[in-house]
């Protein structure tokens, strides 16, 4: 008998609540809202006293969307192996361009798709809650799941076996989306049922595919029945912190939950001290005779009374807050440094090079103990891959010329490589001019192999801006055709001078002969 999807989700949700709940308490003192305690936005979130949780988080997740996805130029990279390309020489810059063409067109549908809105949520999660499953339906749009939503199953290398995601539904947003109506649970009318439908979509992993099914009151929804290959599969199960034999991951605050919670505490206390310190209560001498009304007079009013008997009270304990302040500084410090907020490698500038998100990346992955590859190889390089699928599916991505091979995806610190390939080669050329002179190195390079390399290099459209050897060819052929021509031209108009000259003089002999 098969097992009820929701009892499945009941049994693999037991061993997820140690981390759920750790997952709370980070985002409570950091962004409330990523992780609701009770799986809604319809309730207070709780305000932290401090804010550099927030500001560390949001700081971090925009460095890593930056790296792993730039806006200026692809941080991934198509490439062909050597061997392929030494048999290819002679269309080596055709291919390099047909690849830069397939990147840019990945990068387009990034931008078109507007994918860095739910990527940067997504990292948010990965850093507070150290978990998050992404979804990219048939369109490429994206859908993040958060911790509450969702379990997952793994095995003893950390590859994912089984998701299953739990959503709640209406019935009439059930109907419009499946055209029907939700299976009843018990076979009778689902009339006088809950409006409210608990939806499962479950992912498992067999036999280097990836089947997917939906269920609603434990019976499939007919049509949601789809197979991916492996390296395709339109859901992601990430994790930030992977620990053997887990399976779920830990995030980043987790690391820092002590000194979140002593700067939010120190936090409150030194608000609510300076609160009761800066309150001022006068006092007025009972037997005196000035009354209270006078003292609370408005401004330049004339009343009776006596200065004397009026007092003032305050508590006068500001000295007692500098040690907490003194501490927290210094926890303030810690965790400035943690979340990075205190160096950058980026320039504010409109455009950055490749060598700054180089830096930046590298600064990433040396300090979060290796988080970036792991993240260009777990978010990245799936993501690029599922995109491929679908731009391949509609006809959108730029054809190879033929007799290449399949590219390969190369993420990571080797993808950032690209514009530094153009820096490279400028290099190069300028070292091979300075040692053996200017018309050696132009009897010696290829410039139209080269402008094609560097255009590439820098992510550039290629496409008709490079002429090619044959046009090149034909242009000198046709300017010295035309020089030929002026040069005939102007050797004919003395000849014609001289010519004519020459008969006016036979011409004029021979009237003095007959004279």
């Amino acid at each position: 008998m098969t097992e009820h999807t929701s009892k499945r989700y009941g049994d693999l949700s037991r061993g997820r609540q140690c981390f759920l709940s750790r997952a709370w308490d980070a985002a409570e003192l950091t962004l409330p809202f990523i992780l609701p305690r009770n799986g809604t936005q319809d309730q207070e979130l709780p305000t932290p006293y401090t804010s550099i949780g927030a500001r560390g988080v949001n700081g971090l997740s925009s460095k890593f969307l930056l790296t792993l996805f730039p806006p200026n130029s692809p941080a991934f990279k198509f490439q062909i192996d050597d061997f392929t390309l030494q048999e290819l020489e002679a269309q080596r810059a055709p291919v390099e361009e047909g690849l830069n063409s397939m990147e840019r067109a990945v990068m387009d549908e990034i931008e078109g798709k507007a994918m860095r809105v739910p990527l940067n949520e997504c990292l948010r999660h990965l850093i507070i809650t150290g978990n998050c499953v992404v979804n990219m339906g048939k369109e490429n749009k994206l859908r993040i799941f958060h911790l509450d939503q969702y379990c997952v199953r793994r095995d003893p290398q950390g590859d994912v076996l089984e998701i299953i995601v739990k959503e709640k539904m209406s019935r009439e947003l059930y109907q419009e989306l499946f055209k029907s109506a939700p299976p009843s649970e018990t076979g009778d009318s689902a009339d006088g049922q809950e409006k409210e439908l608990e939806l499962y979509t479950v992912v498992k992993y067999v036999n280097k595919k990836v089947v997917v099914y939906q269920e609603v009151n434990n019976k499939r929804i007919p049509g949601t029945d789809s197979t991916y290959p492996m390296d395709k599969s339109p859901w992601l199960a990430l994790r930030y912190n992977a620990i053997d034999g887990e399976d779920y991951g830990r995030g980043f605050v987790e690391e820092y939950l002590g000194d979140l919670k002593a700067a939010d505490g120190l936090n409150r206390s030194i608000l609510e001290g300076t609160a009761a310190a800066a309150k001022v209560i006068f006092l007025v001498k009972p037997n005196g005779t000035t009354k209270m009304k006078s003292v609370v007079a408005p401004n330049l009013s004339v009343r009776q009374g006596n200065p004397d008997d009026v007092g003032v009270i305050q508590i006068q304990k500001f000295n007692d807050f500098r040690v907490a302040r003194e501490t927290l500084e210094s926890i303030e410090r810690r965790l400035a440094a943690a979340f990075m907020l205190l160096e950058s490698a980026q320039r504010d500038a409109e455009r950055v090079t490749a060598e700054e998100f180089r830096m930046m990346a590298q600064e990433l992955d040396t300090s979060k103990g290796g988080v970036y590859s792991l993240l260009s190889h777990e978010l990245q390089l799936p993501l690029i891959k599922r995109i491929i699928a679908v731009l391949e599916r509609e006809g959108k991505l730029p054809k190879l010329p033929e007799g290449t091979v399949e590219p390969v995806i190369i993420t990571g610190f080797e993808a950032l490589g690209r514009g530094n390939d153009a820096n490279k080669l400028m290099t190069f050329v300028q070292s091979l001019s300075q040692t053996l002179g200017p018309e050696a190195t132009a009897q010696y390079i290829n410039v139209s192999d080269y402008a094609k390399r560097l255009g590439t290099g820098f992510g550039i459209d290629m496409k008709g801006l490079v002429k090619t050897q044959e046009e090149v060819q034909q242009e000198q052929q046709a300017a010295q055709q035309a020089q030929q021509r002026a040069e005939m031209m102007k050797a004919g108009v003395p000849n014609a001078v001289t010519q004519g000259g020459e008969m006016i003089r036979q011409g004029a002999a021979q009237q003095n002969v007959q004279s």
